[in-house]
């Protein structure tokens, strides 16, 4: 248990440097190359202790249930009329049980004391606590909200903690599939986990014989299409379930064995927390020209994806879309 406060342990090293970089000079700029060398490296492990120090995973945990708890009255109401409640940061319509979701979240993380920052598909960035840049949490609190409005049985709530605003600074995940109560988590460096079971993903090796998801779902359709003609034309079975979050996720577990998106629609806020779900199970996810995935945790960013369960078939699907 920590036996001081963040906000103390940050003083403590912002003291700690201004008396290093106050010590007398001996060796000109090879003294300040090696102050700053251990000042980043300190700032890292600073990073790493900051991961630590919170025991996220009961908290996410805890926030998936409230969510439940929160929306099972609105789930009762559906059929009928729905107020107007305007257009979410992402841009998409805000619905009651959104935001009935996103303050059970918020709710929750208050009732631990915590500071943070909010990255939310519906409110957009906001700030909590009074250190609320030692913690982002990225949020899309109903993901598939078409889907569950409809009645289809396939939408989640998707969960990731950061040291920064950044996609490849996740260390925490969390992505619950609401109506079959299955739950999946990451914490970096420690593999993924389904209902507490570790998952690994598909070795599916023949496209021909892979499940893929691709996600259509565009105006945008025509430019997009020819990259994926090839792909479809060699795939038999091509899917698109409507909540791009658990779709990921199914590629973690070998569910499926690739979900792909190419309209630069996808918001980060959608992605984050399945990006380390994905990469902690083994599984590939790149940009379509294969280069490592990273992006600005915001909910006006977008992104394009590839996610694989193995290299051969991630490198079989990357030559298709790049031809």
């Amino acid at each position: 248990m920590c036996l001081f406060s963040d906000s103390l342990f940050k003083c403590f090293l912002k003291l700690s440097f201004r008396n290093f970089f106050h010590k007398p000079v001996k060796n000109g700029f090879a003294d300040i190359s090696s102050a700053k060398a251990l000042s980043n490296n300190t700032i890292m492990k600073t990073d790493k202790l900051m991961e630590k120090q919170i025991d996220w995973l009961p908290i996410l945990s805890q926030c998936k249930e409230n969510i439940k708890k929160e929306i099972a009255p609105l789930l009762k109401t559906l059929n009928q009329p729905q107020p107007s409640l305007g257009i979410g940061a992402g841009g998409d319509p805000i619905k009651q049980i959104d935001l009935a979701a996103e303050d059970a979240i918020i709710k929750t993380l208050k009732e631990y004391g915590l500071s943070f920052t909010l990255i939310s598909e519906e409110s957009g960035i906001k700030n909590y606590g009074p250190n609320p840049e030692e913690n982002y949490v990225t949020a899309d609190p109903i993901d598939g909200t078409t889907n569950l409005m409809r009645g289809i049985p396939f939408y989640a709530t998707s969960i990731a903690v950061s040291t920064k605003p950044e996609l490849r600074a996740v260390h925490t995940a969390l992505v619950a599939d609401l109506f079959h109560n299955v739950t999946y988590t990451a914490e970096k460096g420690e593999g993924t986990q389904r209902n507490g079971q570790k998952v690994t993903p598909s070795k599916q090796a023949s496209l021909e014989e892979a499940v893929v998801g691709v996600n259509l779902n565009t105006y945008k359709i025509r430019k997009v299409a020819p990259q994926l003609t090839r792909l479809i034309e060699k795939t038999k079975h091509i899917r698109h379930l409507g909540a791009n979050a658990l779709e990921l996720c199914y590629v973690a577990d070998g569910t499926t064995d690739a979900f792909i998106d190419i309209r630069g629609k996808l918001r980060t806020t959608d992605t984050a927390a399945a990006w380390l779900i994905i990469k902690e199970a083994g599984a590939n996810i790149t940009t379509p020209d294969g280069k490592p995935l990273n992006a600005k945790l915001d909910p006006k960013e977008k992104l394009k994806f590839i996610a694989a369960a193995n290299q051969k078939i991630h490198n079989t699907i990357l030559n298709l879309i790049k031809a």
